[in-house]
């Protein structure tokens, strides 16, 4: 129960409504129950309903000192076409323009709803509505946004707001609107002021009684708030202290008068009527401090603030402020080449996305994003190989964006050409060098340099660039014979630079190349990214993930065992029924189906594919029809024309077709293979696995997960980070998840020998999890590799090595959603703590030791934490967690690690109780728990051992619930 001190009868009333109108709008508790609520309680109520009755208050009046800051939503406006509703899901509330074709149903989280923003008093002329209302109902024009005021008292209108505008938006899935313009009447001189509130009133009881369970908030209209307020969910009104003029389009400062005028407009319609406020006002968008400065004044006067621009068309400031998690990736693309090809993702995303950010890749050859970009990308990354041709017009564009804050990190090459007066916006200068300069020598080094290898000066690449700029430092400063210098890395005012070859150099002969920087301090720095809480996708419960899946590629050959069976026999009996582990297997349909390439051995495959699938630790994808070896070029594949057939299987009579090679599989596997119930899930892409963007829509559109491709391969005789892919990318807004770790086919020389050379990929598996754990365990290869001795050995080598590390074992689509949450989950400062909003899937945060310690008892949908190489991995409860941080370890009990995934988490007092449920036997491990009985489904848990303040605890069964009952402290 939580304590706060009222004085008065009044203030006693205020909070008894704030209850009601709390708990009416979140819970729909029964109208009785209300009415006890908005009462004070009477001394004939029950105890029963009394101790609900305080329970309620109390929930209501926890955080700040007026009860209806806690029962207040957070709320965003964003009216542009463009609006990003997945940052914006950080908020309760987001107010749209329903014209822009957004999605409610398939936007609404359980966090998080999409309200229609509808204009009641005004029309403009293009909406398409608007020819419907009598030119006489057309009162007078508002010029400043050249709209036509409606009269409110036309007694059409309560139905026809409900019919025209509002009926089309709930049939599209819209349950909360935002009534604007409520006012507007008052433009309209010796107007009849009560007929246009009663008029109002009608349409708010009209859509009331049409439309069951709808959420109004209005803009303004305080003086029908009495007649309405059990209809309304909020009241907002704009300019508190900043607004925007229309008329003179320039930004304003309210005078006193007005301010205080509607300071108490909302003020009456929050304390009298139990309703929350919500205030809006504007300010330039790069001006983010002063959003930030104006979001806190008006959230101390109790109030629930969104501070936007004056066409509210970018991400503002409110109660909460999203901290940006894109990044935007600039490279020189060439005509007819591919992004999977480009340094910009082989080498700097990896590190990027290990930082916790996502990344929007545009081609500096086409227009590049209009607008500040401040609220949207925490700073631009440039690799460029050298200036483009339309340097000049990039030029500009960069330096408006640093002129707005932004931070920029450049690699290779200036996409420009820096000199002269370009060069000197940047805090540069170019050095004109006489004759040859001779041989290089290295002045002056930063310790991020020679990160993989020695720096190695090369004059043939100098671009003679210095420092002008006292704000600037030098990472490494060259020196020619002359004793001239120049600085080929810097750090600079608007961020920093490392030019070729000093970001990431190929070594001579070989396919390896290795990074000269640190790209990690590089970026940490030049883009001066904040410490946060960050998104993990290794980890979860504090235990590394481990996933197997399996191309289907070999499933006829003939094994080297007694009876020579198909691989696939032998892949099923002496790897997947040995080890009963969670595994994603796939098949190729023309390897396997009887108008296949193998039609004599087609029923025996099939029949092995059966007893695999009917497996219930099975997980079914489809490694395509005919194996496309070439993607991009498959893409390209003319249906009527002959086609060559050398970018894929060999299938008589088959012409290329991407719907034949991914919904065809799907469907062949789900009718012939798949026992009944059992769901396909997944696109396993072949070949180079590099599809483009019309084969990733057909799976997309075909409700596949997809996944393979990336080039991870990091090993003891290839240790650098170039060798480690990142997470994947997104192709015209659809993503492609890379495999985590490459398969047997590169271990084994492209299948050439030694068969047991898979068995190395233990090394990749150790060095992508120290010093920095970059990827899960994923043991990914062909049913070929039981085809062999050698190949066998290897792989149980493998699984017993990676069973060993004590993993939390889920499938392959785990993974992948995982990967597709952390491109959309959102992060946000909120009252001195973080707001973290996905969709559930990914459970895991990894914050820097300089943060502190994970208060749970202070924070929201918190399991615990353990100590990481980088940090301390976070575990979560579900997709909307508050996390709180504390300078000391909290003393309450916590889960430490564990194999399972968590649900059903909730404190009780000073004790736990949760689900666990996984793959495997559940093992777990709780922190602060020596005063506390464990119990596993109602029986009593002995620990296994004791270290540190940590029990460790284990059960045979794969899913359990857990408590923990505490004694006082």
């Amino acid at each position: 129960m939580f304590h706060v001190r009222i004085s008065g009868y009044k203030r006693l009333k205020t909070a008894n409504r704030c209850a009601g109108s709390f708990f009416r709008e979140r819970y729909r508790l029964p109208t009785e129950l209300n009415a006890l609520v908005l009462g004070n309680l009477a001394p004939r109520t029950t105890g029963s309903v009394r101790l609900l009755l305080r329970c309620a208050l109390s929930a209501c009046l926890f955080g700040w000192l007026v009860c209806v800051q806690a029962a207040s939503p957070s709320v965003a406006l964003h009216y542009g076409a463009d609006a990003p509703l997945e940052e914006l899901k950080a908020f309760d509330i987001v107010v749209v323009e329903p014209d822009h074709g957004f999605d409610p149903k398939r936007y609404r989280k359980p966090y998080s709803e999409l309200y229609a923003y509808i204009a009641i008093g005004e029309v403009q002329p293009s909406r398409d509505y608007a020819a419907a209302i009598p030119a006489k109902r057309l009162l007078t024009t508002n010029t400043d946004w050249g709209s036509k005021v409606i009269d409110l008292s036309w007694p059409e209108l309560p139905v026809f707001v409900a019919d025209a505008i509002v009926s089309p938006l709930w049939e599209k899935g819209y349950r909360g609107f935002f009534l604007d313009t409520l006012d507007s009447y008052r433009l309209v001189s010796g107007i009849d002021e009560a007929a246009q509130q009663k008029g109002l009133i009608a349409v708010i009881e009209t859509l009331h009684r049409r439309f069951p369970g709808i959420r109004l908030i209005l803009n303004r209209g305080f003086e029908i708030v009495p007649a309405v307020r059990d209809k309304i969910s909020m009241v907002a009104a704009e300019s508190l202290f900043r607004g925007w003029n229309a008329a003179a389009r320039r930004y304003v400062e309210v005078p006193a008068s007005d301010r205080e005028w509607l300071l108490g407009q909302l003020r009456r319609v929050r304390d009298e009527f139990g309703v929350p406020v919500l205030a809006i006002d504007y300010l330039p968008p790069q001006a983010r401090g002063q959003m930030r400065e104006t979001a806190e004044r008006i959230r101390a006067l109790g109030i629930e603030p969104w501070v936007t621009d004056g066409q509210i068309g970018t991400v503002g400031i409110g109660r909460r402020e999203i901290v940006p998690r894109r990044m935007l990736m600039l490279y020189d693309g060439s005509p007819g080449g591919l992004l999977i090809e480009h340094p910009a993702l082989r080498f700097a995303a990896m590190p990027i996305q290990h930082m916790g950010y996502t990344i929007d890749f545009r081609d500096l050859n086409k227009p590049l994003p209009a607008g500040s970009l401040a609220a949207r990308y925490a700073g631009i990354v440039i690799w460029a190989n050298a200036p483009v041709a339309r340097g000049r017009q990039v030029a500009d564009w960069l330096q408006q964006q640093i002129d707005q804050g932004m931070k920029v990190a450049i690699f290779s090459s200036f996409p420009f050409a820096a000199e002269g007066r370009l060069a000197s916006r940047l805090g540069l200068r170019s050095v004109a060098v006489s004759g040859t300069p001779g041989r290089l020598t290295v002045a002056s080094q930063d310790a991020m340099m020679g990160f993989e290898a020695p720096l190695q000066p090369d004059r043939r690449n100098l671009t003679t660039l210095q420092l002008a700029d006292e704000q600037g430092r030098s990472l490494l400063k060259l020196a020619d014979a002359r004793g001239q210098t120049f600085d080929a890395a810097a750090l600079t005012r608007w961020g920093g630079y490392v030019l070729d070859p000093y970001a990431v150099v190929g070594l001579p002969g070989t396919e390896q190349s290795r990074w000269i920087v640190d790209p990690f301090a590089f970026m940490q720095q030049a883009l001066a990214l904040p410490d946060l809480p960050l998104p993990d996708t290794t980890t979860e419960n504090g235990r590394r993930l481990m996933f197997i899946h399996i191309d289907g590629d070999g499933y006829p050959s003939r094994a080297e065992l007694p009876g020579t069976p198909l691989a696939g026999e032998a892949l099923l009996t002496q790897v997947l029924q040995r080890y009963r582990l969670p595994t994603t297997m796939s098949v190729i349909e023309g390897e396997v189906a009887p108008d296949g390439l193998y039609p004599a051995l087609s029923a025996e495959m099939e029949a092995i594919a059966r007893r695999t699938f009917a497996l219930p630790y099975i997980e079914i994808a489809s490694h395509s029809f005919s194996h496309p070896f070439d993607w991009s070029r498959a893409e390209l594949a003319a249906p009527k024309k002959k086609d060559d057939e050398s970018y894929h299987l060999e299938i008589p009579g088959y012409q290329m077709n991407l719907e034949r090679e991914i919904v065809g599989s799907v469907d062949y596997i789900r009718k012939n293979l798949v026992p009944p119930g059992k769901p396909v899930r997944i696109m396993l892409w072949s070949g180079d696995a590099a599809p483009q963007a019309q084969a990733l829509r057909i799976a997309e559109n075909a409700g596949l997960l997809n996944m393979n491709g990336g080039n991870t391969v990091i090993t003891r005789s290839f240790p650098s980070l170039t060798a480690v892919s990142p997470l994947g990318y997104a192709i015209d807004g659809i993503f492609q998840t890379f495999a985590p770790v490459m398969n047997e086919n590169v271990y084994t020389n492209l299948w050439r020998g030694p068969f047991y050379g898979f068995e190395r990929v233990i090394e990749t598996f150790q060095m992508t999890d120290f010093p920095r754990r970059l990827k899960p365990i994923d043991i990914y290869y062909h049913t070929y590799s039981a085809s062999k001795q050698a190949s066998l050995k290897a792989l149980h080598k493998v699984y017993d090595w990676s069973l060993a590390q004590s993993p939390n074992l889920i499938h392959a689509s785990d993974f992948i959603r995982k990967a597709l949450d952390f491109e959309t989950i959102v992060l946000a400062r909120e009252d001195g703590g973080w707001r973290v909003r996905g969709n559930g899937e990914l459970r895991t945060l990894r914050a820097p030791p300089t943060m502190g310690y994970p208060d749970r008892p202070a924070s929201k949908g918190v399991a615990g934490y353990v100590a990481g190489n980088e940090g301390n991995y976070i575990h979560l409860a579900g997709g909307d967690t508050f996390l709180r941080f504390a300078a000391t370890r909290t003393g309450a009990v916590h889960l430490t690690d564990a194999n399972a995934r968590v649900s059903d988490w909730q404190s009780l007092g000073a004790g736990l109780r949760f689900s666990l449920k996984g793959y495997q036997a559940i093992e777990f491990s709780l922190a602060n728990a020596s005063r506390c009985s464990v119990l596993a489904n109602g029986r009593a848990l002995t620990p296994r051992k004791s270290s540190g303040g940590v029990q460790s605890f284990g059960i045979s069964d794969a899913a359990a619930t857990i408590e923990t009952r505490c004694r006082d402290r």
